[in-house]
């Protein structure tokens, strides 16, 4: 009886896990290429990017949170007029003094003059240039203490190349917060010269 339990429980995880590993692979993604990598560390090559932005104060974590909301309404049109936006990944986030930027990148087949005005004044819409990013891609809970050692990790990884990051660090989400932690990606980006 113990054996069926434990086959039982195991097609469970695996019938979850394939799921979410599922529903991840059907969002679409941020586009760029890789020009350089080592194991989980990249150095990207980011084309134009369209997104849609709020501002936030607060913790990290209050603040994405706080964030999401504005942004979900607005590609779901429960605040505006027009359709809705397919929802991409990642949510990016950003520090500015004391303040968070929340970002939601839309699809790549949506130029800036194909989108919908927000219906206040709380989101904005933008074009972000061409950028080359160095990136630290990772699993696990949202967590202060995971961000700042896989942080630590990359910085040093670009001091020792002699590469040196631009501003703060864009923390990325690519997972729901119902996704198990070792299902997660999540990645920290920092701007580099080109």
């Amino acid at each position: 009886m113990l054996l069926y339990t434990a086959l039982a429980l195991a097609a469970v995880l695996i019938g979850v896990a394939l799921f979410w590993f599922v529903q991840t692979r059907n969002v679409e993604t941020a586009p760029y290429q890789v020009t350089e990598a080592d194991g989980d560390i990249e150095i990207r090559a980011y084309p134009e990017l369209v997104v849609a932005e709020v501002t936030r104060t607060g913790t990290r974590d209050e603040a994405v949170r706080s964030g999401f909301g504005p942004l979900a309404r607005y590609i779901f049109a429960k605040e505006r007029e027009g359709g809705k936006i397919a929802m991409t990944a990642p949510v990016t986030q950003k520090a500015k003094g004391d303040s968070w930027t929340v970002q939601f990148i839309m699809p790549a087949s949506r130029g800036l003059d194909s989108l919908p005005k927000p219906a206040g004044a709380d989101v904005a819409l933008r074009t972000l240039p061409p950028a080359r990013r160095a990136a630290i891609r990772f699993s696990g809970w949202w967590s202060d203490e995971l961000f700042k050692a896989k942080d630590a990790k990359l910085l040093a990884w670009l001091a020792a190349r002699g590469l040196t990051p631009s501003g703060t660090p864009t923390f990325a989400y690519y997972n729901d917060p119902f996704t198990p932690g070792f299902l997660r990606r999540n990645e920290i980006l920092y701007d580099l010269a080109p």
